[in-house]
Formats: structure tokens, sequence, C-alpha cells
């Protein structure tokens, strides 16, 4: 049960509902006791709730709800709080990986063109770390295994490649765009994009 209150598990959304964030369930319940966050109480599809901490810890616990038990009792983990002093969206850059690369590339072999699928690509180094290239979104891009291969420790044009585009850092997005249901919780749905 430990282990609940330290999983990204509550969606933060700002005082519009508009998500923003995403927290532990311990960050959640230090913000609702606070009064800086009211817990959504979402029954369905068609009712969603505002509660104040005084009540939340006071609603009974569903079947599909997780849990943390009290000295007063179990208590009801929230899915999704309203920060409620908050307004903006604050943007955020994608985090550079091999997901970003993917994601700013669009899953497109920056050599070839050629959409690929996934395990088809790996990142390259446009110019190779054992030339002073170094791992960042300006120098990194998305190529398929065999043409990262062939290409090795050279520069594309030793090897007759030409980049489809230079590869630049991406631009800060709303944070709503960058947060993903990796968890899979109903709840969250009504609130994110796509």
């Amino acid at each position: 049960m430990k282990a609940v209150l330290h999983l990204s598990t509550v969606l933060v959304l700002n005082r519009n509902w508009q998500a923003i964030h995403v927290k532990t369930p311990a960050e959640a319940f230090c913000m609702m006791a606070a009064g800086s966050a009211t817990g959504l109480d979402v029954q369905g599809d068609d009712s969603i709730i505002p509660v104040r901490w005084e009540t939340w810890i006071t609603l009974p616990v569903r079947d599909s709800d997780n849990q943390v038990n009290t000295p007063r009792g179990p208590v009801r983990v929230p899915t999704v709080v309203v920060a409620a002093n908050y307004a903006k969206v604050p943007l955020c850059r994608p985090r550079f990986g091999a997901r970003g690369i993917w994601e700013r590339d669009g899953g497109v072999c920056q050599y070839t063109g050629r959409k690929l699928a996934p395990g088809e690509g790996n990142i390259d180094h446009v110019v190779p770390l054992s030339r002073g290239g170094p791992s960042s979104w300006e120098n990194c891009v998305l190529a398929h295994r065999e043409v990262n291969s062939r290409k090795g420790d050279r520069l594309p044009h030793e090897v007759g490649l030409r980049l489809l585009k230079h590869p630049v850092k991406p631009r800060p997005v709303p944070a709503t765009l960058l947060i993903r249901n990796h968890h899979g919780i109903r709840d969250w749905l009504h609130f994110l994009v796509g």
C-alpha cells in the first residue's frame, strides 16, 4: 500500500480545469490538506464534483479506487485535483531522449524519409561521439537501424547520406500536450487532449 502513495497517478489541473502536471498521491494529499487544491470526485461520465479536504477524507472508498489506511480508516486516493490558485498552463519541452527524438522526427528516418515501425529505428549522432559530437537535440536524429549501422562513426556526407532537415531543439509546448496516461486512469480522459 505504501507504494501507492509514491506513484505519479494524480492529474493536476489549473483552476480553469486544464491539465498541467502529474503528482503522487502523497503530494496531492498535502496540497488538499493545505487548501491549495481540491479533489475531484469523478462519478462516471456525467458527474464531476469538486470536494475539499474535510469532505474528501469522509468519502466512501469504491471498489475501483486506490486507498490508504489511516488511524481514522481508509481514505480514497484522488485521481484528479484542481490547483485552486493557479491559472496558467506552463510551457515545457519534450524530454531529450529516444522517445523525444522519435516524436520530433515523426517516426521518419531523417536520411531516407522512410516511416519506421517501432524497433526499426535508433538514434544517430550526426557528428559521431567519437568525433566530439554531443548528445543533444541539435546533433541527434532518428535513423533506420541499417542506415545508422552503415554510417557508423563517419559524417553523413562521407557515406553519401544527406539529412532531410537539420535537427533542432523542439519549441516549448503547453504542458497539457506532454502528459501521458501511462497508468490508464479512466478519470483522466475527461481532461487530456488526444
